[in-house]
């Protein structure tokens, strides 16, 4: 049932892989398969954070519309909202463009215990500032190669890194724009920079195609997840996050002291 990213060519288009679930596909059964993963990663998040050895941290890119907001929402439905630290990232601030592009990422780093979730992240300091003519392409590589050794090295550092492109078409795209419009309870969703990225969906596109192929590495792979259909993205994730934390073989932790009930007084 789970979608599979194939091995990522340097030559990577995304245009050319599915923004929808596969065919025959039973959707009821996935649904229940996505109840029962959402709680189990409730429970392996407990287990995180009763080891505190590690970390994970969750990458969320994606074009306007694709879901990032509401995948954290129902991927994470069931976990303590204590052992989470969801950072949306806007526009830097002029403090932050005093700084290196990696250092306001580096500084929401989830502690070992958490799960980190990153709404937008470094990624937007390679693909979105090329596009939108902040950076040239020799920038782009550079901070390309900054991003595959931050990652490498908090992967050697204890961080599990989970990074998940939401693949959405332009159809797609299209209707919940309209939607955000019409809906007067989605109009705080709408801002006319959505408007100005849609102008460049296909750039936007094949940038994305670039920097993902020069960033997926072994330590830190992307996923590229088909979301024009809601209930598939989210089964996908779920299928990926849990894989992830039970290859940590976690346990519960011993007890840390000598105490037998006899010693707990009256």
């Amino acid at each position: 049932m789970l979608h599979e990213t194939p091995n990522l060519p340097a030559n990577l288009d995304l245009s050319q892989l599915p923004t929808t679930a596969p065919l025959g596909l039973d959707k009821a059964a996935i649904k229940l398969a996505t109840e029962h993963m959402a709680k189990e990663l409730a429970s392996l998040q407990e287990l995180l954070y009763a080891n505190r050895t590690h970390s994970l941290l969750v990458v969320l890119q994606g074009l306007d519309t694709s879901g990032k907001d509401s995948s954290i929402k129902q991927v994470f439905r069931d976990v303590n909202p204590m052992g989470i630290d969801i950072h949306s990232f806007k526009a830097p601030t002029t403090r932050d463009l005093a700084q290196d592009f990696l250092w306001r990422s580096h500084k929401r780093l989830p502690s070992r215990g958490l799960i980190g979730i990153f709404n937008r992240s470094h990624y937007e300091a390679a693909v979105t500032d090329r596009v939108m003519g902040f950076c040239d392409y020799a920038t782009q590589l550079d901070r390309c190669q900054s991003i595959r050794d931050f990652e490498r090295h908090l992967v050697a550092n204890g961080t599990l890194v989970c990074k998940f492109f939401l693949h959405v078409s332009k159809a797609t795209q299209r209707e919940r724009l309209l939607v955000r419009l019409q809906d007067p309870q989605k109009h705080w969703k709408f801002t006319l920079s959505d408007l100005e990225t849609r102008k460049h969906f296909e750039v936007f596109l094949e940038d994305w195609s670039s920097v993902i192929a020069t960033t997926h590495q072994a330590e830190a792979p992307w996923q590229v997840i088909p979301a024009d259909q809601k209930w598939y993205r989210d089964y996908v994730m779920l299928k990926v996050l849990t894989d992830k934390l039970n290859s940590l073989n976690m346990t519960w932790p011993a007890l840390a002291h000598s105490v037998t009930p006899a010693d707990i007084p009256d």
